[in-house]
């Protein structure tokens, strides 16, 4: 569980931080795939994400980036036509007394989204990029 403490500022530092907990899960959990390299990180053009330091560590960690074109699209970044969707719409209506309880509502919601639902939505990327190219950039959805 990853949030942004309140008044925090998501720069290169702190996504360097969240990235090398990544990593670090992906060694613990996934090894054969840290091992073989067999995985990419998909970020966007944020200045965070493309800050020198970030392009320097991920090299230094062998980790593969698919960078997102055009920047800012969300018909091509996963998160943005599957993940915020599915838990906006099972928080629908909801009301919340605090950030804990909403963060634990999200928490809860996304553990329960099946594996198989996330390797679909990455599966979708490839026909979302050549509907994006086909449509010379332009939103499609």
């Amino acid at each position: 569980k990853d949030f942004v403490e309140e008044g925090c500022t998501v720069n290169a530092e702190y996504y360097k931080g969240v990235l090398n907990r990544l990593i670090l899960r992906i060694r613990r959990i996934r090894r054969a795939l840290y091992r073989t390299r067999d995985f990419f990180l998909l970020h966007d053009n944020a200045l965070a994400h493309s800050a020198a330091m970030i392009q320097q560590f991920l090299a230094q960690k062998q980790v593969v980036t698919l960078q997102q074109t055009p920047p800012h699209s969300p018909d091509l970044a996963p998160a943005d036509y599957f993940l915020f969707p599915k838990v906006k719409f099972q928080l629908k209506g909801a009301r919340f007394d605090t950030i804990k309880v909403i963060q634990k509502a999200v928490t809860d919601k996304l553990q329960v989204i099946p594996a198989e639902d996330f390797s679909n939505a990455m599966n979708k990327l490839k026909t979302r990029a050549n509907q994006c190219i086909a449509s010379n950039g332009s939103y499609f959805e």
